[in-house]
């Protein structure tokens, strides 16, 4: 089974706390997790107010629906962040 992953690398000028950090950073796993069943978590940048790097990954049946699969969730992530600055690393297929 082939496993799929992508890094978002995120900046928030707004947040003046972790707390405000957090509070966009719940939002962004609940609706992933809810909408594309995919594993998200913060990978880096723990204890910045204002950066963080979020890591995706999920396992599927073959690559073809795993690709799409992370760039629609790709899609919301940016959706989702679009009063942030977020850059949304490449989509990788580890077969």
């Amino acid at each position: 089974m082939p496993v799929g992953r992508f890094q978002i690398e995120i900046h928030l000028p707004g947040a003046q706390s972790l707390k405000d950090k957090r509070a966009v950073l719940r939002a962004l796993k609940d609706r992933l997790r809810h909408d594309f069943n995919i594993s998200i978590a913060e990978i880096d940048h723990l204890d910045k107010w204002q950066r963080a790097a979020i890591g995706v990954a999920a396992i599927g049946p073959d690559s073809v629906y795993l690709t799409g699969l992370l760039e629609r969730a790709a899609a919301e992530a940016e959706r989702v962040l679009a009063a942030e600055v977020a850059v949304i690393g490449e989509i990788e297929i580890i077969a």
